[in-house]
């Protein structure tokens, strides 16, 4: 008995795994350098092929059938064992990507980027730096980092803008501002563009503020307003858990948004596919 041919195109496959993993046609085309339709075309055939539904669309959401579901690993499995064997026959050198993410900015979605980076190029040797925007637009225009993710605090029109980030006023929900005292801050250490921003904004509102801690990192800033020591000004998507957003019942100044771009030089075709899919994924998690 002559069995069917059972052979994937790959790049359908791949089409497919980043479409489950970002959840999203335009973040996968983003993520490949095409077009959503093609992305389209790609899955269409790949369902064809297999003679079932992988993914369950709607005008808003994306999500994986129940054979999608059962698909995606072995889906991930083809992918390494192509990589596998592409590196026993056309070995590449070791690669590293330095790349820059503002502490503003690092959020909770910081271990799938991560985990999706080495996802997509196994090979790659990872070098994450988690700094203030103004010293990683420096090293990455010294050329210390391949590519940075930054809050753009200097109006720089070379960037791509990722996302537009609220931020706001959050604090424990057991911290209580006694009437007549000086609000009571955290924040980073200097230099700190989003520390600026927030005290010149009490300042213009004729508020009076105290710093009650300053930490070197927001996992820091993080600790102490989980810990009720004060107010801290902070993207929301990096509030510690459980905080709540209390400007309004403060009476504090709303603090203006920000935009998030990410700064990439010309690459080797691999690194730039890299670069793509750090894009997607954080315009992804931006959207979610």
């Amino acid at each position: 008995m002559i069995l069917p041919a059972r052979a994937l195109d790959t790049d359908a496959v791949q089409a497919f795994v980043l479409v489950a993993d970002l959840g999203s046609f335009t973040r996968a085309a983003e993520a490949l350098g095409t077009s959503q339709a093609a992305v389209s075309l790609r899955l269409k055939r790949l369902e064809e092929r297999l003679g079932h539904r992988l993914l369950e669309r709607t005008p808003r959401h994306v999500r994986l059938s129940a054979r999608g579901e059962a698909f995606l690993p072995g889906a991930r499995d083809l992918l390494s064992a192509q990589e596998r064997a592409w590196q026993r026959i056309v070995p590449t050198p070791p690669r590293r990507l330095v790349l820059g993410i503002s502490d503003h900015v690092a959020g909770p979605e910081l271990p799938h980027l991560i985990g999706r980076i080495a996802g997509q190029d196994p090979g790659l040797v990872i070098e994450l730096r988690i700094g203030r925007s103004r010293e990683l637009i420096a090293a990455y225009d010294g050329g210390a980092c391949d590519a940075v993710i930054v809050r753009n605090e200097d109006g720089r029109e070379d960037g791509r803008l990722l996302a537009r980030e609220a931020f706001g006023w959050f604090a424990s929900p057991g911290f209580r501002h006694r009437p007549g005292e000086p609000l009571r801050i955290a924040t980073l250490a200097e230099p700190c563009g989003v520390r600026e921003i927030a005290g010149r904004c009490l300042d213009a509102a004729g508020l009076s503020w105290t710093e009650v801690f300053v930490g070197g990192g927001i996992l820091a800033v993080g600790a102490a307003i989980s810990a009720g020591l004060g107010v801290a000004a902070l993207a929301h998507r990096v509030a510690p858990p459980g905080a709540l957003e209390v400007g309004a019942a403060l009476g504090l100044p709303r603090l203006p948004a920000a935009e998030v771009v990410l700064h990439a030089r010309d690459s080797e075709p691999r690194l730039a596919a890299v670069l793509r899919l750090v894009g997607a994924t954080f315009r992804g998690a931006e959207a979610a």
